[in-house]
């Protein structure tokens, strides 16, 4: 039963997000970075770089041991999205820990550096890493039933309608000044995180994650019957 490998994929995902929250704890100290994260620190070119690589390396990191722990492509994608959401949801919990921080939900964040800077309330990314969880949770339980899950065309639409909206959310300001490069990713600022976008974009990933994981197996299984 792959939904045994649960409890240790997730333990690798929060000692992940310990090691995550530390680097920041430290980076913050080294910068005298206070709690807002609004505007990005002034780093140099060098520091930028490495950061953006210790983010990449993060991801694959997180994914390859979705990869390792799935038996065939659907576990290995569910796998993958439980790792990422376990591992962003206790990279706050450990920062909450450590320091105090954030304040609260609605407490602003910069979530990313690549391609560009992503902002947005701690409660944004923390929901979807919620969906992640949860949705990986179901389709490895489903693949260990031996069903199989085919998304349709509509499924497709609304996860990458959802996912895009999600993106141009975060990454809303920061697209407004484009072209930019690294060296300019101190010179913008977020200004209000746009809810509009950002919620119907979510409200479609959890309908496309729930009818790929949920609906659509359950379906065929009883066609076969």
């Amino acid at each position: 039963m792959q939904v045994k490998k649960l409890r240790w994929v997730g333990l690798f995902a929060i000692a992940m997000a310990y090691l995550e929250s530390a680097v920041v704890v430290y980076l913050r100290r080294m910068y005298d970075l206070g709690d807002d994260l609004t505007k990005i620190p002034n780093f140099d070119r060098t520091i930028t770089g490495i950061e953006i690589g210790r983010e990449v390396a993060t991801m694959v990191m997180l994914l390859t041991l979705g990869w390792i722990a799935g038996r065939r492509l659907q576990s290995r994608v569910a796998f993958a999205f439980f790792t990422f959401g376990v591992w962003d949801i206790f990279y706050y919990v450990w920062l909450w820990v450590f320091i105090g921080w954030p304040a609260s939900p609605l407490t602003w964040d910069i979530l990313f550096l690549v391609p560009v800077p992503w902002w947005g309330p701690v409660i944004s990314p923390v929901l979807i890493a919620s969906l992640m969880v949860a949705g990986g949770i179901v389709a490895i339980w489903v693949d260990d039933r031996e069903w199989q899950i085919h998304p349709s065309k509509a499924d497709w639409a609304m996860l990458f309608a959802g996912m895009g909206l999600a993106l141009i959310a975060f990454m809303w300001d920061a697209l407004g000044n484009l072209p930019l490069s690294p060296d300019e990713f101190d010179s913008i600022k977020p200004s209000s995180f746009p809810w509009g976008i950002y919620l119907p974009g979510l409200l479609l990933m959890v309908v496309a994650v729930w009818r790929v994981t949920w609906v659509s197996p359950r379906q065929k299984v009883k066609i076969q019957a």
